[in-house]
């Protein structure tokens, strides 16, 4: 087998056509060597092994046929959280952080109830629970697949201020919460982006909702009321081109202080209320 080096691995990211090439190979190279990501810098002409040369082209050829890094690694980064991933789960990403930045600016410590619907990986409950010892979060989920990784998820970082249940939005929910989050499927049926890039290896229940995108919204909207203390305070993520909608939502249900919430791309992406 001829030799490889670090250098000549990373110079694989041309095999690759989308933006992300050279941090994906990046994140590849480093699970098979095992190092930080210093190392690709310090030491640019270390051969690979057989073992690792054979490891890195496998990984290479999944991501080169489209399979998302995440599901390759098995683990994403999210908040300050490092968590196992699944084909049954949406992959976290950067902006949904913007949900959990908002949760924490409206709640401090104390003795407060958190919902999050679902939960997916568990990303946003269990950030917030990292943040906040003092709550206790509820997390739910319909997919049992996505339920045991969640709780895979809380039990690896020894949190115990985390329920994670199975049940369809609000089903498995009792009594009342001072904050509810969701990060729902919003993306409408027909949009095209759902065959392109790392969409398409994802679970279309977590990702696709019918009427344009906000069935799931509405249902939420209008349920939360029911399960909210007086001054609970609600907050969805949306698709870019949906706060005014969910907002005009908001709005008809009898919520007031509402606000949308510009993620890192500029885009609309969390809209929050307080039922009152």
């Amino acid at each position: 087998m001829s030799t490889l080096t670090v250098r000549q691995a990373l110079a694989k990211s041309s095999l690759l056509n989308n933006d992300s090439a050279e941090r994906d190979v990046q994140l590849l190279l480093l699970e098979v060597l095992d190092r930080p990501a210093s190392f690709l810098f310090t030491w640019p002409d270390k051969e690979l092994t057989d073992e690792q040369k054979k490891r890195f082209s496998q990984y290479l050829e999944r991501r080169i046929g489209g399979e998302p890094v995440a599901y390759i690694l098995g683990y994403q980064h999210f908040w300050s959280l490092k968590l196992f991933v699944g084909r049954s789960t949406l992959i976290p990403r950067a902006d949904t952080e913007l949900l959990v930045e908002k949760a924490l600016g409206y709640l401090a410590d104390g003795d407060y109830r958190v919902a999050d619907l679902g939960t997916g990986t568990g990303a946003v409950a269990l950030s917030l629970a990292t943040e906040r010892f003092s709550w206790q979060v509820d997390a739910c989920d319909y997919q049992l697949d996505a339920v045991m990784l969640a709780k895979k998820n809380a039990k690896h970082l020894k949190l115990d201020n985390v329920s994670v249940h199975c049940g369809s939005w609000f089903e498995p929910l009792k009594g009342k919460y001072h904050m509810i989050v969701s990060n729902p499927p919003y993306i409408d049926p027909e949009d095209p982006h759902l065959s392109q890039g790392d969409l398409r290896f994802e679970p279309d229940s977590a990702l696709i909702s019918q009427g344009n995108g906000l069935d799931d919204i509405k249902e939420i909207i209008s349920s939360a009321r029911d399960y909210l203390h007086a001054g609970g305070w609600l907050l969805l993520e949306h698709g870019y081109d949906q706060a005014s909608e969910v907002r005009y939502l908001f709005e008809k249900a009898g919520f007031s202080q509402i606000e949308s919430c510009v993620d890192l791309g500029g885009n609309d992406r969390v809209t929050l209320a307080c039922w009152s």
